[in-house]
């Protein structure tokens, strides 16, 4: 009777639908000294599990954890975002400073075609006021 219970047991065991309680039957059995001949062959799996149940290892596990470089990669960030930022404005500045110096030159070509203009009128004075003082010479 006793042979047919622990076969019903086994096959529950079999198919993961023991409980603790029926496991603990099962275990029992098999470790004990009487076992069915056609049972025998289970003998070998339950020993194992009740041997390994008392064995553990002295060694440590060492576990690799990720480091989190979080704070290193945002202030990496931050401090490309504030250099490009710097650099832009340089960009401008240098824009800005070649638009004034156009200009400037612009400006000074103007007033340096003026200036010939007015110089080139001074002479004209100027070879008036020598023609003028020949004749008034002459007249006195």
């Amino acid at each position: 009777m006793e042979s047919k219970r622990i076969e019903q047991l086994l096959n529950k065991y079999l198919n993961a639908e023991t409980t603790i309680q029926e496991e603990t039957i099962l275990s029992k059995y098999f470790t004990g000294l009487e076992i069915a001949p056609h049972l025998e062959e289970y003998r070998a799996l339950f020993l194992y599990y009740a041997q390994s149940k008392t064995e553990y290892s002295t060694q440590s596990i060492q576990l690799k954890t990720k480091k989190q470089h979080w704070k290193w990669i945002s202030a990496v960030a931050s401090f490309v975002l504030l250099i490009s930022v710097y650099a832009g404005y340089l960009y401008d500045q240098n824009k800005q400073a070649e638009y004034a110096f156009e200009h400037t030159q612009d400006a000074f070509q103007l007033l340096s075609k003026n200036l010939n203009r007015g110089t080139n009128a001074v002479m004209y004075l100027e070879n008036y006021k020598t023609a003028t003082g020949k004749v008034f010479k002459e007249l006195n």
